[in-house]
């Protein structure tokens, strides 16, 4: 073996954080307790206004895509000499703007469609063609 293969091959596993099963099962739990706390709230109408529901479900959301890039991406500062930490950022940017984006449409679907009905009674809306 030369020294040119042993500084290509030779340590694959450089800062790189695999997993252990304990991590996996702690991720694992977390996920579970993140995708079940929104579910609870939107059974049980916990809160009564939708939209801090909706602000409620997203910040979940942002919470374990993070659970997910550290414990089953393994992402963190150390490994790839930070290149995780780039894609992380990326990440977290593109979310914000995706989330953001699908917030601020479905505000304005609500508010702007059909605005005729909205003074409208339920009697009103029974005798429409």
């Amino acid at each position: 073996m030369n020294a040119h293969d042993h500084d290509v091959h030779g340590n694959h596993d450089a800062g790189h954080g695999h997993g252990s099963f304990g991590s996996y099962m702690i991720g694992f739990g977390l996920s579970v307790i993140l995708t079940a706390i929104p579910f609870w709230l939107v059974m049980t109408g916990y809160f009564a206004n939708p939209q801090t529901t909706a602000f409620v479900i997203m910040a979940f959301a942002v919470v374990q895509i993070i659970v997910h890039m550290i414990y089953f991406l393994h992402m963190n500062t150390r490994s790839e000499s930070g290149w995780t930490m780039m894609a992380l950022i990326f990440t977290i940017v593109l979310v914000v703007i995706t989330l953001s984006g699908s917030m601020w449409v479905m505000y304005h679907l609500n508010t702007n469609m059909m605005p005729q009905m909205q003074g409208m009674s339920p009697h009103d809306m029974s005798q429409m063609p």
